[in-house]
C-alpha cells in the first residue's frame, strides 16, 4: 500500500493542521487542563471577571483574539506578500499559537496578576486556546474580506466596545502588561 502525500496545493492547509495539533501538545505539557475543571462544556462565558473565563471556547477576550487576526493580516502580508494566503494564514496562526504558548507559561501568568486586573486568573484552558486561534483566524478571514480602511474601522469599534462591555481591550491589555497604571486598573476593578 502506497502512502500519497497531500497535494502541494493543499500542503498550507497540512501546515495549519500540524500547527494546531503541535499547540495543542505543547499547551498539555505546559500542564493546561482541556477545559474548564467544572466539568461543564460551554461554547461561550459571557461575564469577563468569571472564573469560567479563559476555561471555555469563547468569552468576551475572544474578540481582542479577532483583532489579533486583523492586524496580523496586514503585517503577514506585508512580510510575506509573496505567499499564497493560505501559507499567509498559516504564519498568522504560528504567531498567534506561539502567543498562547507563552501566555500560559508561569511567567505571563503572574504578570497578568500583578500588573492587570486578571487577578485570578489561572492561564488558558486548551480549549480556549483553541477557541483563541479560531477567533484569530476569524479576523484574518474578515480582514481580507474588508481591506484596510474597514478593517481599521472594526478594530476600533471592537475595541471601544469591549472598553464599554467589559473595561478590557487589546490596547489596554498590551499597556498594561507592558506598563502598568495604577489609576486604569483600579477603574478596570470598580465593576
Amino acid at each position: 500500500m502506497m502512502i500519497r502525500l497531500p497535494q502541494r496545493k493543499n500542503w498550507g492547509w497540512w501546515a495549519i493542521f500540524a500547527t494546531v495539533v503541535l499547540t495543542v501538545v505543547v499547551l498539555r505539557f505546559e500542564g493546561r487542563r482541556w477545559f474548564c475543571e467544572c466539568g461543564q462544556f460551554r461554547v461561550w462565558i459571557a461575564d469577563a471577571q468569571s472564573n469560567h473565563t479563559s476555561q471555555h471556547s469563547l468569552d468576551p477576550y475572544s474578540f481582542s483574539h479577532v483583532q489579533h487576526g486583523l492586524v496580523l493580516f496586514f503585517l503577514v502580508g506585508w512580510l510575506a506578500r509573496r505567499w499564497k494566503w493560505p501559507w499567509q494564514l498559516w504564519l498568522t496562526i504560528v504567531i498567534e499559537a506561539g502567543w498562547e504558548i507563552l501566555e500560559n507559561t508561569p511567567m505571563v501568568i503572574d504578570r497578568y496578576r500583578e500588573a492587570t486586573a486578571a487577578l485570578g486568573y489561572t492561564g488558558d484552558s486548551v480549549l480556549n486556546s483553541l477557541g483563541d486561534l479560531l477567533s484569530c483566524t476569524a479576523g484574518f478571514l474578515i480582514a481580507r474580506q474588508l481591506g484596510w480602511r474597514r478593517t481599521c474601522v472594526l478594530f476600533v469599534l471592537i475595541e471601544v466596545l469591549m472598553i464599554f462591555a467589559i473595561r478590557d481591550s487589546l490596547l489596554l491589555n498590551v499597556l498594561m502588561l507592558v506598563y502598568p497604571l495604577e489609576f486604569i486598573k483600579n477603574w478596570q476593578l470598580a465593576l
